[in-house]
Order: structure tokens, then sequence, then C-alpha cells
């Protein structure tokens, strides 16, 4: 089984996207345009988990690497270090401190989940009612309800857009939970070497497949 702190960075990946920008017409052109135009990216981020009250149950940081389709690695630095690595077919998580390593195959593990949605191919009408927020803040906000809330992980996801660039990830669980992203330093459409997204598991840590491979 996954641990707690496992499941909360696991369910968060991998956890959507977003853009605005308060010179674009609205947040749906720029959730179009996070889609069409930007097919890899890496970006640091701050990641805190919010109950439904809005008290801070955990903070966390680390370094995120896109490369559409479906491959991506969310590195967590300490105290909570974790590695979250999507190979395109398997979905790798490795708690470092547990000596643990999760695997399972990629649709099994994300489903309708935030980590398909930033890694996808953006392909969003048939899985989500797409609603455009406007401007709220500085940020330009679109709303992704899940169309099918029992394949979802969240039945909320919110992403906003600054200056037509992914800011920042909400998402909501059916507990009331909020785990919000704050994505820095994000670079648009780097070079990503194909090894970033090779896993290995170290020797000496228990590997558990929670389904066939």
């Amino acid at each position: 089984m996954l641990t707690t702190r496992g499941n909360c960075h696991s369910a968060l990946l991998l956890g959507l996207v977003l853009i605005s920008s308060l010179g674009s017409a609205n947040a749906l052109d720029d959730l179009q345009r996070f889609f069409t135009q930007i097919k890899t990216f890496e970006a640091e981020f701050d990641q805190v988990i919010l109950d439904e009250d809005f008290v801070t149950l955990e903070e966390s940081s680390g370094r995120v690497a896109i490369v559409r389709p479906n491959k991506f690695r969310w590195d967590y630095a300490a105290p909570l270090e974790q590695q979250i690595i999507g190979d395109g077919a398997k979905v790798w998580i490795y708690d470092i401190d547990l000596e643990q390593v999760t695997v399972r195959n990629m649709a099994a593990a994300m489903g309708n989940t935030p980590a398909v949605l930033l890694a996808g191919r953006g392909e969003l009408e048939e899985t989500y009612d797409i609603r455009d927020l406007g401007v709220q803040g500085t940020l330009n906000w679109v709303r992704l309800s899940p169309k099918q809330s029992d394949d979802s992980s969240f039945d909320d996801i919110r992403l906003g857009f600054d200056h037509s660039k992914l800011r920042v990830l909400e998402l909501v669980d059916g507990f009331g939970q909020t785990t919000r992203i704050t994505l820095r330093r994000m670079v648009e459409n780097p070079a990503i070497n194909d090894q970033t997204f090779e896993f290995t598991p170290p020797a000496g840590v228990d590997v558990i497949a929670e389904d066939e491979l």
C-alpha cells in the first residue's frame, strides 16, 4: 500500500495545467495554447495541501519536468523526499526515506487525474466540463469538472494563468482538501533528455507492484 504521504503526492501528480494573462483574450485561449504549443516544460514548484477549513496540512517543494504525451517527473525535496516518474507506460513512486517503490501501469495508476491532464494531449472536452472563470486577482482562471466523478481523484480542478503561462493548479478532492501547486521559473519547450523519465529501483529497496505490469 502507498503511504499517506505517497497518496497525497501521487494524487497530486502529477499532478494539471494552466495559464493566463491580462493581455490574453481569456483563459480558454490560454488553455488551448498550453496544449497545442507547449510540448515540453520544466519548472520549480511549491505545493501546499489544505483541509476543508483551509488549514495547512502539508507543505513541500521540488522540480517538475513534462514531455507530452505521458512522460513526467516530479522530484520532491527534503524533508518529504519522493520521486514520481511516468515513463509513458508505467508510473514509479519512490519514497526515499521509506526505501519503498510502488509501480503501476500508467492507465491504472492515474486514471482521470491531473497528472494525465498535464502530460496529456489536451483532448479535454470528452472528459471535463470546462468553464472560463475570468480574472481573479492577477490570474486568469479556468475550471475543469470531471464528467464522470467515479473516474477522477478530484471533484474540481482550477487552473490559473499569468501572461499565458501556467502558474497555479488547485485540485479539490472529495474530502474537501485542496492541493495547490504554484509553479516558478517555468521554461517552455526546452529539450529534455529521455533519460529523465527512466527509473530503475535502487538496490535494497522494497518494490510493490499494485497490478499486473
